[in-house]
């Protein structure tokens, strides 16, 4: 093996050099032109060539479309077309997968000169082509007006720089299936949500029209309460369609949304929300909108039996996991001697311990001054 010169060995070490730097940016890169444009001046700058560019292989035209490049006239990039057939330097080492070295090309008889080397009086052109495991993408190619010779050194060079564009494209184009089939799972879920809000919208106007063609008043109370809780989970699924993370829920802002669908159906009575504006998993969306729905339909239908008074509902962040919730008001407060474990057996005690249990929270029930219900939650935990 002959000994390379100073020179020699200088020329290749920065060949390296320029290959091992772009690799790093080929790992990074999220934008496939603007890497192919960087991986240009590179190879131009480490082959010391006047021009580089890189082509993608259009099928339906059977062409390379040039789509990134440096020393070009106006024009090119974006542009110009070589031929993808065997005759063109280029399109025989996208047919073969070989590497494609022309160093006379004004004495070539394998392959006709491209009109566009041609017309910037190219001698000399190297061509190895970018491949992945989802096939072939295009070619790399270096090419020189002036003297010289690309040897197999050069090739591997280029071929380095090809493999890592490669990698990077496939990368990259995995990446952006994977991204749109979240954003469809995404749109999916969110068109799920806007129609069981619809049809649970309609089912409470199918209680709400069997409430009014039922005399039996005990019977219309449970068909009211039926669809108060169907509207209510109705309401959660209009939230949860809006939201701009499918994963969370903006405990403020849906709080207080639920509370102005409650102030509509009992506009005598003054319902006021306080919430810290922080993200609870969406999963425990509806039992925390039902629970809070039952609570504040019972205090308006119990706690002022004479009139209409304050119903309060605060969620109070306890620290970075925790939250208590609560819903209060200053009305006749709870029986005396009133038991929650005992008061199981109405159906809306049921129901608030039954949520109590699906949400994982610790209740606490207090009835001196007006009632409260208060339910400690533990996120970290959901």
């Amino acid at each position: 093996m002959a000994e390379l010169s100073r020179s020699d060995l200088d020329y290749r070490l920065k060949q390296q050099k320029i290959l091992s730097e772009f690799g790093v940016e080929a790992l990074r890169a999220d934008d496939l032109g603007q890497l192919l444009q960087r991986a240009t001046e590179l190879c131009a700058e480490g082959m010391s060539a006047q021009f580089c560019k890189a082509l993608e292989y259009k099928p339906g035209e059977d062409t390379l479309l040039v789509i990134a490049g440096v020393g070009w006239g106006p024009n090119v990039v974006g542009h110009a077309h070589v031929g993808a057939d065997l005759a063109s330097p280029a399109g025989y080492a996208l047919k073969t997968g070989q590497p494609v070295i022309s160093n006379h090309l004004e004495n070539e008889r394998r392959f006709r000169t491209p009109q566009l080397m041609a017309d910037h009086g190219v001698r000399r052109a190297l061509n190895v082509l970018i491949r992945n495991r989802q096939g072939d993408f295009g070619v790399l190619e270096v090419d020189d007006t002036r003297e010289g010779q690309f040897d197999e050194a050069d090739i591997a060079f280029m071929q380095g720089f090809a493999n890592l564009l490669g990698g990077a494209i496939e990368r990259q184009r995995s990446e952006a299936r994977l991204q749109a089939a979240l954003d469809r799972q995404e749109l999916l879920t969110r068109e799920m949500s806007h129609r069981v809000k619809n049809s649970l919208a309609t089912v409470a106007g199918l209680l709400s029209l069997q409430a009014r063609t039922t005399e039996n008043q005990q019977a219309r109370d449970a068909l009211a309460d039926a669809r108060s809780r169907v509207e209510a989970v109705a309401q959660v699924h209009d939230q949860l369609w809006r939201q701009p993370d499918l994963a969370a829920v903006e405990l403020s802002g849906f709080l207080e949304s639920l509370c102005e669908k409650l102030r509509e159906s009992a506009p005598g009575h003054a319902i006021t929300c306080r919430a810290p504006a922080m993200p609870i998993p969406a999963d425990l969306a509806i039992p925390l909108g039902l629970f809070v729905n039952e609570l504040v339909t019972n205090a308006i239908k119990y706690a002022y039996p004479d009139g209409h008074g304050p119903v309060r509902v605060e969620a109070e962040a306890r620290d970075e996991d925790r939250v208590r919730l609560s819903v209060s008001d200053d009305g006749v407060g709870l029986p005396e001697g009133f038991d929650a474990g005992a008061a199981r057996r109405s159906l809306g005690m049921r129901v608030i311990h039954g949520l109590s249990r699906q949400l994982g929270g610790e209740l606490t029930v207090t009835g001196t001054d007006g009632a409260c219900f208060a339910l400690t939650l533990d996120l970290g935990k959901a």
